[in-house]
């Protein structure tokens, strides 16, 4: 259920509104838009009086929500979440880029990625410090001394960071350096870490998992939401399906469904979805016209050398020609980068 209220309603009516729930063993989630506010209501709904709440001050409408997730419903907030870091929107007009290395192996290596990144005019630096692998034997990350890599590379640039947290363990550690915490496919319902990160104040970028329904993705947002942070920001990375010449399957027509369905950004990890990184430009300039609200992907100053998902990292020299090509993309669909 949600509760809408009218237009500039004052906060005392909506304080009135959150009391009464909050005195039913309720929780309220208010959702702030720029003309009203609406408050999602998490629990046993049945026990409320919808005529009673429908003749409160300040109440527009008592309404059902269909979807099992309420707080990422587009039916409970219409307006587009823009989330903010510095002075960068995600979400909004603009098309948000984030580059860099799967892993961070050394400091040359990310100093590096960071001063190319920084050169093609982009401002949110990706790298890995724990990494996730199928199999046990391959390179894990640097742990701590990754991030503070991480951190220091992105520092002279007044860069935003993103990185990957596994465990629940490690999020306050991972907070102290990254912007953009970052869920990976294998974690999507790993659900003690959706909490966790939910108690946070950071913007989290949740991966679709390998096998997993879009109802599936957006109750995992759910999880995040429900505890509080409502800045989710959703990842579409392809699928695991039949086909074995790409790592995975990119189902582009997530991008304008998820967009009917929530009010979460979207953006594509179009290196993940291919894992061959001659594929990685096409299927950029494809995500951005089926309307993506950005692209996360994997470059490497020498991806020959990379510890972790060569293959799939763009070269520099690829990157300008490519943002090139984005940019007409970003034109023709009245959009910026």
């Amino acid at each position: 259920m949600i509760i809408v209220m009218k237009a500039h309603a004052p906060e005392k009516q909506v304080q009135r509104i959150i009391d009464e729930l909050r005195g039913q063993n309720l929780q309220p989630m208010p959702l702030i838009g720029t003309e009203r506010v609406v408050i999602a209501v998490i629990g046993d709904e049945r026990i409320l009086d919808v005529s009673h709440l429908s003749s409160l001050p300040g109440v527009s409408k008592v309404m059902p929500v269909l979807q099992p997730y309420k707080l990422a419903s587009r039916e409970t907030k219409w307006e587009n979440t823009i989330i903010k870091i510095k002075d960068v929107e995600i979400g909004g007009d603009k098309i948000v880029m984030m580059v860099g290395p799967c892993s961070v192996e050394s400091k040359k290596q990310i100093e590096e990625s960071a001063a190319i990144i920084h050169k093609a005019g982009i401002r949110i630096l990706r790298g890995g410090a724990f990494k996730p692998r199928t199999t046990p034997y391959s390179f894990q990350g640097l742990g701590e001394k990754g991030l503070k890599l991480l951190k220091q590379a992105a520092a002279p640039y007044n860069m935003i960071v993103v990185t990957e947290v596994m465990d629940p363990r490690d999020v306050p550690l991972i907070s102290k350096y990254a912007d953009i915490l970052q869920i990976g496919a294998r974690n999507m319902q790993n659900f003690n870490l959706l909490k966790e990160v939910g108690k946070t104040k950071k913007p989290i970028l949740l991966k679709r998992g390998l096998s997993s329904t879009i109802k599936e993705f957006l109750l995992a947002a759910e999880y995040i939401m429900s505890e509080g942070n409502s800045e989710v920001i959703l990842c579409e990375r392809g699928i695991r399906t039949f086909e074995t010449e790409t790592r995975n399957t990119l189902d582009i027509s997530v991008v304008p469904l998820l967009k009917e369905l929530s009010h979460l950004p979207v953006v594509v990890d179009p290196s993940h979805a291919t894992g061959k990184r001659t594929l990685v430009p096409a299927v950029s300039r494809a995500a951005i016209a089926a309307g993506a609200d950005g692209l996360i992907v994997e470059m490497h100053p020498h991806p020959d050398e990379a510890l972790s998902d060569g293959d799939q990292s763009i070269t520099p020299d690829m990157l300008m020609p490519m943002m090139e090509e984005i940019k007409a993309i970003t034109k023709a669909i009245g959009r910026s980068i």
